[in-house]
């Protein structure tokens, strides 16, 4: 059995060599990108047994992809590879501050191959968590009818559904965002949001008001990313601050907001307080911003200890 699964298209991300307007940039690292398939990696790496759902172009991009998943101990049983679609690509620029513009070349992706009737339901009943982002429903219009039938299948099989509006705004304008998102925040279980995302989708970025409003949706866990201000939460009549833990350096902002995800997805199914819950989210949030690259910086269990000061590391 999976404890979580997830939906997504997982890109190949062009990491730049040095920093400063891409234009300028003379040579790039191959790396894998992809926010589901980031969260799926930063699960893995915690313990969690992960299963994701895709397609990917049959080349050397996509063989690529497929293997460093496996890798990675991630069920890819339910990810296949199709002709005439090119793996998607996305090219980062880093600046000297960490900040990041990523540019896409997705138009032609292989997830559109992706049918409702493709989706497994007897994969739904081994699951706990049905992990979806607002990214892919962006990429094209059958990926919406995707999202609603595993959400179905998730609710008929007791699945927990947590969602990440993600928005990319490159992508899809605000208004359409924002129809397609507010539809689906009323069918979650586990809210994972940045307050931007929320200010877009329900005109409101004051994270009391968003736990508020995602209350009167029936949301049962909320917890919204405020970056380098911590994370405010909700669970069981409860909410919580949760300051920031401390970066050791910001060299790259991309994959922070999944690495919290995979943190807070961990303390759910481990049945943890909400106060240790996010504060691990954001323990582990400022560990990638940390490591160059969209999930290089994900850690393992362990490590995750060593930050926190539980357990004691030996280097010789």
């Amino acid at each position: 059995m999976n404890d979580i699964i997830t939906i997504g298209e997982a890109m190949i991300a062009f990491s730049p060599q040095s920093n400063g307007p891409m234009r300028f940039v003379n040579g790039f690292e191959k790396k894998i990108g992809g926010a589901e398939l980031n969260l799926a990696i930063g699960c893995a790496r915690l313990g969690l047994k992960t299963g994701y759902i895709s397609r990917l172009g049959n080349d050397e991009f996509g063989k690529y992809i497929y293997n460093f998943a496996r890798g990675e101990g991630i069920d890819m049983s339910h990810t296949e590879f199709v002709d005439g679609y090119p793996t998607s690509l996305n090219f980062k620029e880093i600046m000297a501050d960490g900040n990041v513009r990523t540019f896409y070349y997705r138009d032609k992706s292989p997830t559109l191959t992706l049918t409702p009737e493709d989706l497994d339901e007897a994969y739904f009943k081994d699951a706990k968590i049905l992990h979806l982002t607002g990214i892919y429903p962006a990429i094209g219009d059958i990926h919406i009818e995707v999202m609603e039938k595993a959400i179905e299948l998730a609710k008929k099989h007791n699945l927990l559904v947590s969602f990440d509006p993600n928005i990319r705004l490159k992508m899809w304008t605000k208004e359409e965002a924002r129809k397609v998102l507010s539809s689906i925040l009323p069918k979650v279980d586990i809210l994972l949001a940045g307050a931007e995302e929320m200010d877009t989708i329900i005109g409101e970025k004051d994270p009391n008001v968003i736990i508020e409003k995602a209350k009167s949706m029936g949301i049962s866990f909320i917890a919204v990313k405020q970056g380098s201000e911590g994370s405010v939460g909700h669970y069981n009549g409860e909410t919580i601050d949760a300051k920031p833990v401390k970066a050791n350096k910001v060299v790259d902002t991309v994959g922070a907001g999944d690495g919290f995800n995979a943190g807070v997805l961990y303390g759910i199914l481990n049945d943890w307080p909400l106060g240790k819950t996010l504060h691990f989210g954001n323990t582990i949030g400022s560990m990638v911003v940390s490591v160059v690259g969209d999930n290089e910086g994900l850690p393992y269990y362990e490590e995750v200890q060593e930050k926190l000061g539980e357990i004691e590391r030996i280097e010789r």
